[in-house]
Order: C-alpha cells, then structure tokens, then sequence
C-alpha cells in the first residue's frame, strides 16, 4: 500500500524538486545580493543621500520579494488542488478503489496512508520553499519592517507549513465527498482562497488583544502617516504606523491636550502653505491620538498560533474523512 501511494505520488514529487532546485538557485544568488547592497548602500549610505538610496533598494527588491511571497501564498493551494483533491476522488471515479479494498487493506488504512505520505510530502516542499524565501528576504523584512502584513506574514517562517498540511487534506476531504475530480479541484481552490483572505483580514488580528498608547503628534508624524484630513468632527490622521507594530486602525482622530477634538479652526491657524512649517506648528499645539496596535515581540507568538489553528483543523478533517470512508462509502 505504501509503495503504491509513493509511485503515484513519484511524479508530484519529482516536479516540485526540479521547481525548488531553480527556485533555491535564485533564491540564494538573491539573497546574498540583498546583504551586500543593504550592507553597503543601505547601512553605510551617505546622510544626504540615504533617502534616494533607500528608494533604490526598494525598487530594486521589493517586486521581486512580493513576487515569491505571492507564488508562496499560493502554493498550498495548489497542492490541495492538483495533489490533494484527485487522490482519493480519482480512484473513486475509476473504481480502483475496490481492487485495493479487496485485497485485505482496510478503507481506514488505505485513506491514512495517502494522507500521511501526501501530507508529509506537501509540507516538506511548502517548508522548503518557505525556508529558502524567510532567508532570502530577510534583510529586506529588516529594511520594510512589515512582518505583520498579510503577504509577508503568510509567506515566511512556519505558517506555510501548516497551509500545506490542511490545503492537501482538504483537497483529500473534498474529492472524497464529491467523488469527482474536476469538481473537487474547483471546490478546493475555491475554498482555499476564501481562507487566505478571510484569515488575514478578520481572524488573525483577533488572535491576541491588541494594545492601545497614546502618541504625541510630533513633526516626525506626518512623515509616518499616509496623509491629514479635515471634516465636520474634527481632524484624522490617515495610515500612521509606529515602527515594529501592526496597526488595528487606518484612521486616528486629533485631541488637543484637554482631550477636546483638533477642529478645523484650530487647523486654519496653522495653514501656510508649506507642509514643513504646517506640521511644526500644529506639533507646537500639544495634539495626541489613540493607537492600538500589535507589538514586533507577538510576531513569533502570532506564527505559532496560526499553525496550531491550521494543524488542528488538518486532523479534524483526517477524522471526519476516516468516518465517512467507513460510514458513507458504498
């Protein structure tokens, strides 16, 4: 049984070893570059010169990192489409199911080998990869200082492990519910897509209560934040990220110092026409907003979290298939 799921599995394998060899190959050569120009240019930058240095490192890596981290992200999904989904569903559709069952190997059995070997080999290629990308990229994490954004969070460190362990049993689950190939695929990767969004967007910042300071409106503000706006309630700050946190909110209200909204006179007064001297001004006025935010040091905490979630959710799944092969499969 066992080495009838390696050969079919054989073909998968031998793909994704070819992908990670040119994938490591460039990975490494790009690695190695990113810490000789962040090394050279980034650190050691001439000060009047640092800001258009910074913008050249960005331009020049940034694409390229997104660019794996994407093809990351979608990596497990594909693995429960193209791995996962036909491996029971296509023996079901041609029968060969029953030759195996007759030949004292249990459907419990039959259904925990594909399982054990599918998964193992989905989170082997997943980790890789994840492995090779997480060093890659590193010293460009350092100089972005993003880790919490939802592509760079979902491609790095151990989270794609558990992403590939649950797509592949999920693709198993499917085909062995629907009992079609085409359907279980298109169903799969519909249902893998949905969680990469759902997640990110309104799970993973419920993992852990977000903490809440109070920042004083400084020059340095502004230069932090995506821009300043006025309306009837008073002014808001748009887009501000502290260093090393992860932002629970895009918009922060103004207070003046007795804890009364910043109005729109009060921004008036302050209005010269140069973005430099508006800014002094108004931080000469003693302004703070709230921001609750995720600390750096809940990062790893955050990784851990997500794949026990994802781990559990990979064995209740392997349980409710070992039910229903014995239950519901004639």
């Amino acid at each position: 049984m066992t080495w009838l799921t390696w050969r079919q599995l054989r073909t998968h394998l031998l793909v994704a070893a070819i992908g990670l060899a040119v994938l490591a190959a460039y990975l490494i050569w790009l690695g190695f570059r990113m810490r000789h120009d962040y090394t050279t240019q980034v650190l050691n930058c001439v000060p009047s010169d640092c800001v258009s240095t910074r913008h050249l490192f960005n331009r020049t890596y940034g694409d390229q990192v997104m660019l794996f981290g994407f093809v990351l992200l979608a990596l497990p999904g594909l693995i429960g489409v193209f791995w996962g989904a036909p491996t029971v569903a296509r023996e079901l559709e041609a029968k060969t199911d029953r030759l195996v069952w007759n030949q004292s190997v249990t459907r419990v059995r039959w259904l925990a080998v594909k399982l054990v070997l599918g998964g193992t080999a989905a989170v082997a290629v997943a980790g890789a990869y994840s492995l090779l990308l997480t060093w890659s990229a590193s010293r460009y994490d350092t100089f972005a200082g993003d880790r919490f954004a939802a592509l760079n969070f979902g491609a790095r460190n151990v989270v794609p492990i558990g992403y590939a362990a649950f797509a592949y049993v999920l693709g198993v689950v499917v085909g062995l519910m629907v009992r079609r190939t085409v359907p279980a695929m298109a169903i799969v990767l519909a249902a893998f897509a949905v969680l990469q969004v759902v997640v990110p967007a309104a799970v993973r910042s419920h993992l852990m209560p977000p903490l809440t300071t109070t920042v004083q409106f400084t020059a340095d503000t502004m230069g932090r934040a995506d821009g300043f706006g006025i309306n009837d309630t008073g002014a808001r700050l748009e887009g501000f990220v502290l260093p090393d946190t992860w932002p629970m909110q895009s918009v922060s209200t103004v207070y003046n110092a007795d804890g009364s909204p910043y109005t729109q006179e009060q921004v008036r007064e302050c209005m010269t026409g140069s973005p430099d001297k508006d800014s002094e001004c108004m931080a000469k006025q003693h302004l703070h907003f709230s921001y609750r935010y995720q600390p750096s040091s809940r990062y790893w905490p955050f990784q851990w979290i997500e794949l026990s979630g994802y781990v559990v959710l990979t064995l209740l799944l392997a349980g409710f298939a070992s039910w229903w092969i014995r239950r519901r499969i004639d």
